[in-house]
């Protein structure tokens, strides 16, 4: 784990830093960005989206049995 709250420095680079104190002068306080697979997601996203059709597909033919209209995909595949 990177340190985020302090840091040993030399007096000369508090010194060259004009004697400025701040955390943030010294060590980065941000945490580190979770990493995203994003060749994952899509995978996830796509099959979450072939499922969707499949299930609305179903769910039309029920709704044709009845005679009524079907719902229409609000997803480009």
């Amino acid at each position: 784990m990177k340190k985020r709250h302090s840091c040993e420095v030399s007096i000369e680079e508090i010194e060259k830093n004009g004697y400025n104190l701040n955390i943030s002068r010294y060590v980065s306080t941000a945490l580190e960005e979770e990493k995203i697979d994003l060749d994952e997601v899509h995978k996830r996203l796509d099959s979450i989206n072939k499922r969707i059709k499949e299930n609305r597909d179903k769910h039309n033919e029920y709704l044709k049995e009845l005679g009524l209209d079907g719902i229409r995909s609000i997803v480009r595949t």
